[in-house]
């Protein structure tokens, strides 16, 4: 933008200079308020990550429920209503194997309970009707669940979410947790300080990791896992089903591009230093800063335009914040499948078409190197 000065300030164009500032330092500080996406990141589960149903002391059932994945009780090795319920995979009783998935289980709820905080919610308090982004969410006691939860991945199939909930989870009958826009069920973890307990006909999504027990009412239905540490998983005609997930959100891809990518490099540089730095660094810096310093905010506006925006702000300090924001080292990533062979270049200079680039190397999972069975009826 060109001021016209001629003996006196154009003040139209000063005026329209700083509504401008303003809207960018308004526009900073809302995007500041959202959480930071790659701060959440999966919960490594380890041999539990089979269990679909994982008790302390016991695990007990009313009813024909369906279990897809395996059942196991470590320390206790009461497991009880098996049948009329039904078991897709392997039912551990206080042996090696339950043992063990309870070790890691352990690993994995500290894991997820000392991940840094994005957002800290209201608690007590109602995450129905939210619609939340991948994050780490804060709970210092009890939350509940009313209507529906909606996680929104923005198209990032390997966005994480992970609840760390101070002592209760409570959810009323009929709600539910809703995924949009690529979210993961195996990408969803909630660390629950004590109990957690699901509503009748409560349609659930997500790993339980609960430090005492857990308890699903009438029809609940959970696309995840139950796992509860020192106490019990108790069911009544319930349907928990492994989650499935798109092979991009293995752990090879979580791990090398979205965890380590993507935090070290595109949001924590990229984002950080490039809007603060570039944006807010270029424009602030030299119209407030070497403006304001000379003449005040309209003085900084007059001369921040004429010499720090264009030439110190929006060049040096865009240029400068912008690009030189991205000093962390970037995340190593994913690898990748091969690329197919070019075809051929056609005579007189013309390019052959390009053979098709050869598939992705998959990725490993580390939240969702499941054992999956196919879903049962309940």
């Amino acid at each position: 933008m060109t001021l016209n000065i001629s003996g006196a300030l154009n003040w139209r164009a000063i005026s329209t200079w700083v509504a401008t500032i303003v809207f960018i330092v308004a526009a900073a500080i809302t995007t500041s308020l959202l959480p930071a996406h790659a701060i959440a990141t999966a919960v490594p589960l380890g041999t539990a990550s089979s269990f679909a149903v994982l008790g302390g002391q016991s695990v007990t059932n009313t009813g024909p429920s369906a279990i897809t994945g395996d059942l196991g009780v470590s320390p206790g090795s009461s497991i009880t209503g098996f049948p009329p319920g039904l078991v897709s995979g392997a039912i551990h009783k206080a042996d090696a194997v339950a043992l063990q998935a309870q070790t890691d289980l352990t690993t994995a709820y500290n894991n997820a309970a000392s991940q840094a905080t994005n957002v800290t919610l209201t608690s007590p308090g109602d995450l129905g009707g939210l619609t939340l982004v991948p994050g780490v969410y804060t709970a210092s006691s009890s939350i509940d669940l009313t209507g529906t939860l909606t996680l929104d991945a923005q198209g990032n199939p390997n966005a994480v979410w992970v609840f760390q909930v101070g002592s209760t989870l409570t959810t009323a009958s009929a709600s539910r947790v809703l995924l949009i826009n690529g979210a993961a069920p195996c990408n969803v973890y909630w660390q629950i300080g004590s109990s957690a307990t699901l509503g009748t006909n409560t349609t659930f999504v997500g790993n339980i990791l609960a430090l005492t027990s857990i308890g699903l009412n009438t029809s609940a239905s959970i696309d995840g896992r139950a796992l509860a540490r020192n106490g019990s998983v108790t069911l009544d005609t319930n349907r928990i089903t492994l989650p499935s997930c798109p092979a991009s959100t293995t752990g090879g891809t979580t791990a090398g591009t979205t965890t380590a990518g993507t935090t070290g490099s595109t949001t924590t540089a990229g984002t950080t230093g490039s809007t603060t730095g570039g944006l807010l660094g270029g424009v602030l810096g030299g119209v407030l800063t070497t403006g304001g310093t000379t003449s005040g905010l309209l003085g900084g506006a007059v001369a921040g335009n004429t010499t720090g925006s264009t030439t110190t702000g929006g060049i040096t300090g865009a240029t400068t914040g912008g690009n030189h924001g991205e000093h962390g080292e970037h995340g190593d990533h994913g690898e990748h499948g091969d690329h197919g062979e070019h075809g051929e270049h056609g005579e007189h200079g013309d390019h052959g078409e390009h053979g098709e680039h050869g598939d992705h190397g998959e990725h490993g999972c580390s939240p969702c190197d499941d054992k999956w069975g196919e879903p049962m009826n309940s």
